[in-house]
């Protein structure tokens, strides 16, 4: 769909704060003479060409247009002006991390097309557009394998559940801006273990017509009320038709309900074998020592939290390969600190912000025992929820300055470790010739100071620059 240019500026005002304006969330689901006025006392009186009331009414009917079908105007003045021209361009930082161990200093990463042409010195005499950013390191673009971007606070401030009242509208606003917020975070590949929701906005992002991270997503779970271990393998062949990209299961019980293991042996011995059968790796939700025995043993490729995770059970996944995905707090310390907005709803209680509580010097020491264990993969998923989306990084933060990981290991297990996880290594994860050109900088040194991931300079995904704050450097 083209788009106007004096709508993309118009529309382009709100790209701060892309939706989360009040203005734009009313509306969606207002009339013209609404929502004219809404717009306007939003955005000011602005005219670019024509009149600002038929600009804003041309605006609404995009925005709702736009969001029945995964796509908002607010977030249209970000998406690349011309994918067609494949021009080339070179990002120079002071250093280079290639997410593979190998820092290079004074390097440019030169981009073709979609793809990474080569990592070095910059060309003497380089014709394409240059990125200088000066004292930044160049990094590839993070992944997140356990974030669920579909899940907002609502239009009354509360976490969003099917029977608050939001319409659909509302919802898929929202994702796209959860969607929008992550990659101009740095995380440009995410995986969401998982909900039905997100096959549209896996599929409008892949397009190219929403700027998000790619999203593999399960569309859904199984538990021990899916059935009997025929009807589980039966459903997790659905879920592939469905097109689900991953089989998460959950074999324990909340963190709130106390972690026990709740899938019998024959229930995942039958969900990770039918879904190894026909390619599918498996995500498995498990807190308690037992549950995750049973998932190593089942062979499923996967165990995300394993809050409760003893040496033993950390040094048998790492004999039989099983990934571990854990979180160092921010998803805990998101709940803590957004409690008035779950409260209330389900095992959102007393009793669970307690035990949330307590898991968070239980999560860092499980990640120590995890680094000191020999062999074993560990990956960066946040467990990103409502409140958290964009500030992923914070667990890789949590990693090194309160688990004693090496930064440079924290930065591998959010690229070059989760894209092996995910399969995705022959095109993700290492700034690389032939890789996709999914491309970050950070302000400063990560290795000296991790929190430098917070400052996010420079966004690339598929050789398109979605983000770029001036730095010592400029584009020239």
């Amino acid at each position: 769909m083209a788009i106007p240019n004096d709508v993309r500026r118009f529309c382009g005002v709100v790209q701060g704060s892309v939706l989360k304006s009040d203005a734009i969330r009313h509306a969606s689901g207002a009339s013209t003479a609404t929502a004219e006025p809404v717009l306007v006392a939003a955005f000011g009186s602005r005219t670019f060409g024509r009149s600002t009331f038929a600009i804003s009414r041309l605006c609404l009917d995009m925005i709702r247009y736009l969001a029945l079908t995964s796509l908002a105007c607010v977030v249209a003045a970000s998406l690349p002006t011309s994918r067609a021209r494949a021009q080339t361009i070179a990002i120079r930082a002071d250093r280079v991390i290639d997410g593979a161990g190998g820092v290079t200093p004074n390097a440019a990463v030169i981009v073709e097309g979609a793809r990474i042409r080569n990592v070095g010195p910059l060309p003497s005499g380089f014709r394409g557009q240059v990125y200088d950013l000066g004292n930044a390191t160049i990094l590839p673009g993070l992944i997140d394998v356990h974030a669920h971007v579909v899940w907002y606070f609502n239009s009354r401030g509360r976490f969003h559940t099917p029977d608050d009242g939001d319409t659909p509208v509302q919802s898929m606003l929202a994702a796209a801006g959860n969607a929008y917020q992550t990659l101009m975070s740095g995380v440009t590949t995410i995986q969401s273990p998982g909900s039905p929701e997100d096959r549209d906005l896996r599929d409008i992002i892949a397009r190219g017509d929403l700027p998000g991270p790619r999203i593999l997503t399960s569309l859904g779970s199984l538990s021990e009320r899916s059935g009997t271990p025929s009807q589980l393998r039966e459903k997790i062949r659905a879920f592939k038709s469905a097109g689900a990209d991953v089989i998460k299961l959950f074999a324990s019980r909340s963190i709130r309900d106390g972690g026990a293991a709740t899938m019998t042996p024959e229930q995942i011995d039958a969900a990770c074998g039918e879904a190894r059968a026909i390619g599918l790796r498996t995500l498995v939700h498990a807190h308690s020592a037992e549950a995750m025995r049973l998932a190593v043993n089942a062979g499923c490729t996967q165990i995300e939290h394993g809050i409760f995770a003893t040496p033993e059970i950390l040094s048998l996944m790492a004999a039989r390969g099983t990934i571990f995905s854990p979180q160092c707090g921010l998803v805990f310390r998101n709940y803590l600190d957004n409690r008035a907005k779950y409260e209330g709803i389900g095992n959102y209680n007393a009793e669970g912000f307690a035990s949330m509580e307590s898991a968070l010097p239980t999560g860092i020491e499980v990640i120590r025992r995890a680094v000191a264990t020999s062999g074993l993969t560990m990956v960066f998923g946040t467990d990103a929820v409502a409140g958290a989306h964009g500030r992923n990084v914070e667990d890789l933060i949590c990693r090194v300055n309160e688990a004693g990981q090496k930064p440079l290991d924290a930065l591998a297990s959010a690229t070059s470790v989760a894209a092996r996880s995910m399969a995705l290594a022959d095109s993700l994860g290492t700034l690389a010739a032939g890789k996709l050109a999914d491309v970050i900088a950070v302000a400063g040194d990560p290795r000296a100071d991790i929190t430098a991931l917070r400052r996010v300079v420079f966004v690339m995904k598929n050789g398109h620059v979605y983000r770029h704050e001036s730095t010592a450097g400029s584009a020239r």
